[in-house]
């Protein structure tokens, strides 16, 4: 689990460089920063409906004095990320994924540290991020209870625009601040957060939204004016920007352009002025600069009409460009850790001046790779450099001498090529021990999986005896230990060289693992000589099933992987499965028996869930009728148990002969308790919809009614059809009293299919002429089989089904982010106090209950056919690895968050399973270890 974050995750940020000093003189000597949280591009440019615009300042800068174009943001499109691209210069740290990206865990640098002097105001998720550390700083944020969605957020703005129009006041009384704002290499950050928040809010083509737009504007025009007339020096810059978009439904994060596509606009000193589109200009009115974007989507597009600006040039730039380009226009040296490239269409200087800022530019992201590249060779006993720059120093030189000789656009493209293989060389290092740490993780994972393989051959299959004699036997301990010594010395040789590569603790973890496994695995090999001698004598019969059973259950678990992204696959996996199920049953059994159809309709019936949205409607219901559904569904399996005397397709499930229940009154009691939970449903919704407050009593009724319902399955007989049908209808109150729409319907339907899985097997049983092994199972003592046959290939399909019914248990009625929305009506019938671990709790435990019923179903399963119940665990623990196996390819280090967050609990969870289903299966076993199943001989002469 833990290796991902040693592959994906780890940090970009070094430390340790030397600033690149600029060598021209500063353009400007100060610099305003004006960042719209939240302001998508489209809606800040196009006019509104009467055909006006709504930032008609920032439009007239465009026109007459400065440059414009769109930022390009890189998911995830968050606030934090977004500023320390714009500030700092670089992307969103993978490794920020351990602080649960709320803060960078790194240090990094930023234009604020090189600046003289930075005053900030804002938002208090912002501004402390660039300002909390920083002893040349005057900043202020305002509390988090003005983030209030139910109010116009523009107050926001003005709020940090009056804070700084106070300080500008102020120093017209304070000589020490007056004196202060008179000194250059000064930045002024103002954060804006009010489009953002209403465009939470109110969406952003709302009213609030849209005249937000022209707020921020009019922030724009004031700020403008005021440092105007207090400098009156034409030294000031101004750059207006965003650090996100936001999407039609009021949310950021992915890749869509709507958050990606953010406006920006530079104008004042060092910047360059409008230049309109010539005839040999691009027709779609952007600069050729041959820049590659960090987002995904189409940049080639003509500048829309509506935005009226297709006679202006355009600049597109990446995100982290800003950081550079403040830096250049203050003069500064960049921030040492930025991966932004300075964007020369912005910068009004010298043709000597802009190959000194692009080369300033180079020399640190260079400067980046070559500590990368130190530390690497430092720790390596064979090194691999980057070789494209592994002369990078004479390129400097040749750079230098065209500066010197005057060839300054030569200079500036080998500066620029220089600056590209810089960045790539960074990519180069930051991924250098992927192969290294891949290799072992995977080679981990197979061997993991063959060991099981050849465990289970082993084991629970006749192979071990067929195959190794006696004699040989005798020799496995010794080859074994030679085995295990070569291990040991070859995993101590990998330990010297991770050691001397001063590798981190879980690179040894990894090694040793992965050596241990495959250490176990030669030391069969004397087994598996044999398996290979005994398998290349069979028929090709054989091998065509072997390689069709592999074939099948590959495709299984892939469609189970897609599943986690697209749960709609299961109604076309159910639909399938009921009609292939139908045929088969028809053909083997008498249709009169209603088997076919029932299993038929039980799976159809279950395809609809996932048709269903993952954010489950309140229908309260759906929730009450559900329970006379459950109570239905038990008193036909309870008439079925009783009336199915003779009937060979029932009576090994049912069977009669089996221990009664010790309270005949169970079942009324069950349903009763099932039928108080639809009760209580219904009060307490309606107390919660007429805002009354739920009783105590109504509490305490509930939790009396949850707790006894799942013990007295305990209590009734120990039949297969009883037992199962009894804690389906004891968990089934709990499942009612957490439910608030059509799960509880998915959770009769879920029962229906298990007990058709249970149908279908039994009917397996007698149509393939199974003999069970009744008296020879208890003189068995060469090997662990207890449960009365051996494991055949055909048994695999057990395992799949439980593997695609652990999975639907899940997606069957919601995803990932149906889990990571709360709503309190889930647990409002417990509790009504705000308590979020008791929440928590209940809500993974409501989660826990179709798990619970299907591990009951596979145990009785693996009773009703003999099998050794460890021996399919074990084959449940190797398909689960196989879908480790691919989720581990499928990590994401990029992103919205919740891409990257979903791709780790996809990992996560599968690599979870093994134990997470061993628990459960130890849980249930409470239930299902008395399980009594009729016998084959029994069955036939009653049937006869």
């Amino acid at each position: 689990m833990l290796s991902i974050f040693d592959i994906y995750f780890k940090s970009p940020i070094v430390h340790g460089m030397d600033l690149v000093s600029p060598r021209f003189p500063a353009p400007a000597k100060r610099l305003v920063l004006l960042v719209a949280d939240g302001l998508r591009a489209d809606k800040f440019f196009e006019s509104d409906a009467a055909g006006k615009f709504r930032a008609p300042f920032l439009r007239s800068v465009i026109k007459e004095r400065g440059r414009w174009g769109v930022s390009h943001a890189r998911p995830p499109t968050e606030s934090r990320p977004g500023h320390v691209a714009i500030i700092a210069g670089f992307y969103e740290d993978p490794s920020d994924v351990t602080k649960g990206w709320k803060a960078n865990p790194v240090e990094f640098d930023s234009v604020f540290n090189r600046s003289r002097h930075t005053f900030s105001y804002g938002s208090p998720d912002i501004v402390p991020i660039f300002c909390a550390a920083l002893p040349h700083t005057t900043w202020n944020s305002y509390p988090h209870d003005f983030e209030d969605f139910a109010t116009d957020a523009s107050f926001l703005d003005e709020w940090s625009f009056d804070q700084f129009q106070g300080l500008m006041n102020r120093s017209k009384e304070d000589p020490k601040l007056k004196e202060l704002l008179l000194q250059d290499n000064l930045v002024v950050f103002l954060h804006l957060l009010g489009c953002d928040s209403n465009g939470h809010a109110h969406r952003p083509f709302s009213s609030i939204y849209l005249n937000n737009v022209a707020v921020v504007d009019s922030i724009a025009a004031r700020v403008y004016n005021l440092l105007e007339d207090y400098y009156k020096d034409n030294r000031t810059a101004y750059v207006f920007t965003a650090d996100h978009g936001m999407h039609d439904k009021g949310s950021h994060g992915d890749g869509h352009p709507s958050n990606t596509d953010t406006p920006l606009v530079v104008w004042g000193a060092g910047v360059k002025h409008p230049k309109p589109i010539s005839s040999s200009s691009h027709g779609d009115g952007h600069s050729d600069c041959g820049t590659r974007f960090v987002d995904d989507h189409m940049h080639d597009t003509p500048t829309p009409k509506e935005w009226g600006l297709h006679g202006i040039e355009r600049v597109d730039v990446n995100q982290a460009d800003i950081a550079p380009l403040m830096s250049t226009l203050l003069g500064l040296p960049c921030p040492v850790n930025s991966v932004g490239s300075l964007p020369l269409d912005y910068i009004d200087m010298k043709k000597t001046g802009e190959v000194e800022a692009v080369l300033a530019n180079t020399k640190q992201v260079l400067n980046q790779f070559v500590r990368k590249s130190q530390t690497k060779e430092a720790t390596s006993l064979y090194f691999k450099p980057f070789k494209p720059l592994g002369h990078y120093s004479s390129l400097l030189d040749q750079i230098e001498d065209h500066i010197s000789n005057g060839d300054y656009e030569v200079a500036r493209k080998l500066s620029e090529n220089l600056r590209d293989l810089a960045l790539q060389g960074l990519h180069y290092f930051q991924t250098y021990d992927w192969l290294m740490l891949m290799t072992v993780i995977i080679l981990g994972y197979i061997g993991w999986m063959t060991y099981i393989v050849l465990h289970v051959l082993q084991s629970y299959t006749s192979l071990a005896g067929d195959i190794l004699t006696k004699e040989q036997a005798d020799h496995r301990t010794d080859n074994t230990r030679k085995v295990q010594l070569c291990g040991c010395l070859f995993l101590g040789l990998l330990s010297i060289i991770l050691f001397m590569e001063q590798s981190p603790p879980l690179y040894h973890a990894y090694t040793t693992m992965t050596v241990f496994l495959w250490t176990q695995i030669s030391s069969e090999y004397r087994f598996i000589k044999a398996l290979w001698k005994q398998l290349h004598g069979r028929e090709l019969n054989y091998f065509t099933k072997v390689v069709a059973a592999c074939a099948v259950s590959v495709f299984i678990l892939e469609y189970l992987v897609n599943s986690f992204t697209e749960r709609k696959l299961y109604t076309w996996c159910f639909l399938t499965v009921g009609v292939i199920a139908f045929l088969y049953l028809f053909k083997s059994i008498p249709w009169r028996s209603g088997i076919p159809f029932f299993v038929c309709g039980a799976c159809w019936f279950l395809s609809v869930f996932t048709l269903m949205p993952a954010e489950i409607p309140d229908n309260n219901n759906l929730v009450i009728w559900s329970g006379v559904m459950i109570i239905l569904i038990r008193a036909a399996g309870r008439f079925l148990d009783q009336h199915t005397e003779g009937n060979k397709f029932w009576l090994t499930i049912c069977n009669s002969d089996a221990k009664k229940s010790k309270f005949p009154m169970l079942f009324q009691l069950q349903a009763l308790l099932v039928g108080l939970s639809s009760v209580m449903v219904s009060i307490s919704t309606s107390h919660r919809t007429e805002n009354q407050e739920l009783h105590v009593w109504h509490q305490i009724i509930n939790w009396s009614i949850a707790g006894p319902s799942m013990v007295l399955p305990l209590f009734s007989a120990n039949g297969l059809l009883s037992r199962l049908t009894s804690i389906f209808l004891g968990f089934a109150p709990t499942f009612l009293l957490l439910s608030i729409g059509y799960e509880a319907v998915f959770y009769g339907a879920f029962a229906l299919v298990l007990m058709a899985w249970i149908l279908f097997e039994n009917t397996l049983i007698y149509s393939s002429k199974v003999k069970r092994l009744s008296s020879s199972c208890n003189n068995m003592e060469d090997n662990a089989i207890v449960d009365g046959r051996y494991l055949q290939l055909s048994d695999i399909r057990i395992p799949l089904t439980f593997m695609v019914l652990f999975n639907d248990a899940f997606f069957g009625t919601g995803n990932f982010a149906s889990i990571a929305s709360f709503e309190i009506s889930s647990v409002y019938r417990f509790i009504t106090v705000f308590s979020p671990f008791l929440m928590a709790a209940l809500l993974i435990f409501k989660l826990f209950i179709p798990f619970l019923l299907v591990i009951c179903v596979f145990s009785a399963i693996t009773k009703l056919n003999r099998l050794p119940r460890l021996g399919c665990y074990f084959l449940v623990i190797l398909f689960s690895a196989v879908m480790t196996m691919h989720f581990f390819f499928l990590v994401q280090n990029t992103g919205s968050w919740m891409e990257i967050g979903n791709s780790i609990s996809h990992f996560g969870i599968m690599s979870a399973q093994v134990v997470f289903v061993l628990l459960l299966f130890a849980l249930t076993n409470v239930y299902t270890k008395d399980i009594c199943i009729g016998s084959v001989e029994r069955s036939s002469r009653k049937a006869i």
